[in-house]
């Protein structure tokens, strides 16, 4: 049975530099009123909680990523040929 990736299991893009940065600006504008002064600050905390955050995770880079699908995909390859190989060897005995 050979397998496949599914839409929903395919790697997704490392968060950029811009994504934190429109994240951590998201969530400052989303402080109540009454801490508005301390927004730059606020800010700034929550820049570097995100990317301390995502430091700490086991995560691959994309090329790594994609050299490891590539591995797979001939091992798949190689496993495929080898099992139809033992099927003709069954055949002819």
């Amino acid at each position: 049975m050979p397998l496949a990736f599914s839409d929903p299991l395919r790697y997704q893009a490392a968060m950029s530099d811009n994504s934190i940065e429109d994240l951590a600006e998201k969530l400052a504008a989303a402080v109540p009123e009454g801490l508005r002064s301390m927004r730059k600050d606020l800010e700034e905390n929550f820049r570097s909680v995100l990317r301390a955050g995502l430091g700490k995770l086991d995560l691959v880079t994309r090329d790594e990523f994609e050299v490891q699908e590539a591995v797979l995909a001939r091992t798949r390859e190689k496993l495929e040929a080898l099992e139809e190989r033992l099927k003709e060897y069954e055949q002819n005995q």
